[in-house]
């Protein structure tokens, strides 16, 4: 998976030339989910297909979708089916996420030599990328989410959980914008190419994995200290409105007492 740059941030040169910078995630902490779906070709959502479209299929979909592509940006067929192209992430993150503290960024060389510059010291600081940042992927029809997720991540240098992210489709329906999370086994490619070029029928939005069970274990130390500080706030700032507002009430009890006490009985 090569990633190309369409946003700059403070984030000192990450951004630099990358395009012979290839980025292959051979680890994944769901390997026995994509066994089950992952096929030789492509991979699907069920949602979309029940089966797996033929070659002739595939290749009519690709010179329809180059013939409307205008960034020359079109998808390459390989003989043995399976395709390459280019997807656009849309990057969504409200959070801080952590990364190696007092290293250089990552170059060609080192990207190309998978070398983990994070492994190289132990220091974490926090880093804020730039809100709605853009990311220009070209990949694979079997690059999974998960490894769409671990490769920008690995460009970032973010040494946080890929569990604490999740990357959701977003579509345009009858005048309205939806979400919807993607799972680790699907391939954003073959969406992309069922879809079209067009990003207002469908983009790609990388957020926080908001599953509605917080995975604790997914976080480090540092930070669970940090969410303890951040509810005592909190709960004083929430302790201090319920005060003022009886205080307040109390205060106008006492001159509705006043007045009635004034007047003749």
């Amino acid at each position: 998976m090569t990633v190309d740059s369409s946003m700059s941030s403070g984030y000192c040169s990450l951004d630099e030339e990358l395009e012979d910078c290839f980025f292959t995630a051979k680890t994944t902490f769901f390997r026995s989910v994509q066994s089950k779906h992952l096929s030789k070709n492509v991979c699907k959502s069920v949602e979309e297909t029940r089966r797996p479209p033929t070659l002739q299929e595939i290749k009519q979909k690709i010179d329809s979708y180059n013939s409307r592509e205008k960034n020359c940006l079109g998808m390459k067929l390989s003989e043995d089916g399976t395709y390459t192209g280019f997807i656009k992430v849309h990057l969504k993150l409200l959070r801080s996420m952590a990364v190696p503290a007092g290293i250089r960024p990552q170059s060609i060389e080192d990207a190309i030599k998978e070398v983990n510059l994070a492994a190289t010291t132990d220091k974490r600081t926090s880093f804020y990328l730039p809100l709605d940042a853009i990311k220009q992927l070209h990949i694979s029809s079997t690059t999974t989410v998960s490894e769409v997720i671990q490769g920008l991540l690995k460009k970032f240098m973010v040494v946080d959980n890929p569990q604490k992210f999740a990357l959701f489709k977003r579509i345009h329906k009858d005048g309205q914008v939806l979400f919807q999370k993607l799972s680790v086994a699907d391939c954003p490619l073959y969406l992309r190419l069922l879809a079209g070029p067009d990003t207002d029928v469908l983009s790609f939005v990388l957020k926080e994995n908001e599953t509605g069970e917080v995975e604790w274990d997914a976080f480090s130390i540092p930070e669970l200290q940090n969410f303890l500080t951040i509810l005592e706030k909190e709960e004083q700032d929430k302790i201090q409105q319920v005060q003022k507002k009886y205080d307040k009430f109390r205060q106008k009890l006492e001159e509705a007492l006043r007045e009635s006490q004034g007047k003749p009985g």
